[in-house]
């Protein structure tokens, strides 16, 4: 829970992988092949979509979505055997990383395990039969945490991957009990007392249509009961309106700085530019020079950060769900942000600290925020060309910082402020002032 939260998870850079789509092989084997690679990146935990056995009733697509499990204690085939991931876990410890598995509490697969053997675990439609509580997803069915037995089947199931993994992704958290996952987290802890545990939360209004319809959904000042991080869901409405021109960037801007001042430092939100189910932003953001500026900003913000795997590469396209469909591994069109990603990771871990505040000024006319992270003892200042379409070429923009000489942590050069003014060429800045 928040209180038992490591501060340390500020600063932690989550690696996303879809282990079917990250290659060609679609394999454990061959992710373990990249571990050299990804950790240069600066990751801290690599987090596996989920690697159980995929249901074959009502299946979508082809080869079907991982989150239409059949058996929580099993591993895909197709993905390799326990042995192959055991050694995928074992090489990722050595490499210096951590691993977190992906949990699907709210829904199996029409065929899964527990359908056959607990139909009395699953929720039931007016008519009697299996289905959803929210829209008609053919390929699951949800469970119901009314009966007791089913959280011993779920909680012993976590306790079996917790002598593996170091951590949970929890799919759509607030649709299962918060009381439920407050007791998975004392049983886990037995088993693994330095496990993390993050929650896909929900954007608000799909919580207040939840509530309007009678439909369990908690808030994120409830989740932080039982989880140590949460989904960013509660600013994305404002980024998505930005991307879209719906909204100007102070508006997205103020909806970040709420969320910093409504935030202690033991609850960490997971910022991330796009994950397995949003669209890529390189397929909004068409601009090197723009990508190197949002990735920046996402680094310079407050709180975990999440990156999916080909981000780095300004990858547009985002990966099917239900079809295999390999993520590139290399540069396309020599596009790469992998070094400026390192470069950023080495600043979060040895400049900024996890308790500063975080709080953001924008100049709405040439769509610049000049972003502060503060303490007593330190003062650390980003300035971010955040233009969606085609930047602007140089401009000069407003710090609040004593007139002087800085040195920008990205690129080694120097700054030079005057009279509350700084040349920006549009390239991303970090610079310590104190």
């Amino acid at each position: 829970m928040a209180k038992d939260t490591e501060l340390k998870l500020q600063k932690a850079m989550i690696y996303s992988i879809f282990v079917r789509n990250y290659s060609e092989e679609g394999t454990f084997r061959a992710v373990e092949q990249d571990l050299a690679r990804i950790k240069a990146l600066g990751t801290d935990y690599i987090w596996l979509l989920p690697i159980h056995p995929i249901g074959v009733k009502g299946r979508k697509g082809t080869v079907g979505s991982p989150y239409a499990n059949q058996d929580y204690r099993a591993i895909n085939p197709d993905l390799g055997s326990v042995e192959d991931f055991e050694h995928l876990v074992n090489a990722i410890h050595e490499a210096g990383m951590k691993v977190m598995m992906d949990v699907v509490y709210n829904h199996t697969s029409p065929d899964s395990v527990l359908v056959e053997e607990h139909p009395e675990y699953f929720y039931r439609k007016p008519d009697g039969s299996m289905g959803n509580k929210l829209g008609d997803w053919t390929d699951v069915v949800d469970l119901d945490y009314s009966n007791v037995k089913l959280w011993f089947y779920q909680i012993e199931t976590l306790k079996m991957w917790a002598r593996f993994v170091d951590g949970f992704r929890c799919d759509v958290a607030p649709m299962v009990p918060i009381e439920f996952w407050q007791a998975a987290r004392e049983a886990v802890r037995k088993v693994n007392p330095d496990c993390i545990w993050l929650a896909e939360s929900n954007e608000s209004r799909f919580i207040s249509f939840c509530h309007r319809h009678g439909i369990a959904n908690f808030s994120d000042i409830e989740g932080y009961q039982a989880f140590d991080m949460e989904y960013a869901y509660d600013t994305r409405d404002a980024f998505a309106g930005y991307l879209r021109g719906d909204r100007s960037l102070r508006a997205w801007l103020d909806v970040m700085n709420e969320q910093a001042v409504a935030l202690d430092p033991h609850n960490v939100k997971l910022q991330f530019l796009e994950n397995h189910d949003q669209p890529r932003i390189a397929s909004f953001i068409k601009e090197d020079r723009s990508l190197r500026n949002f990735t920046a900003f996402l680094y310079f913000s407050k709180g975990a950060v999440l990156l999916y795997n080909g981000q780095e590469y300004e990858t547009a396209h985002l990966p099917e769900l239900f079809e295999k469909d390999p993520i590139p591994r290399s540069a396309e069109a020599g596009r790469d942000l992998s070094g400026l990603i390192a470069r950023l990771a080495r600043i979060r871990r040895e400049i900024l600290s996890e308790t500063e505040f975080w709080h953001a000024e924008v100049e709405d006319e040439i769509c610049t925020a000049v972003c502060y992270r503060s303490s007593r003892e330190h003062l650390t200042v980003g300035v971010f060309d955040l233009h969606v379409s085609v930047p602007e070429a140089s401009f000069t923009v407003s710090v609040d910082v004593p007139d002087g000489t800085y040195q920008d942590e990205i690129s080694g050069k120097e700054l030079s402020v005057n009279a509350g003014r700084m040349r920006f060429d549009g390239q991303p800045v970090i610079f310590r002032v104190r």
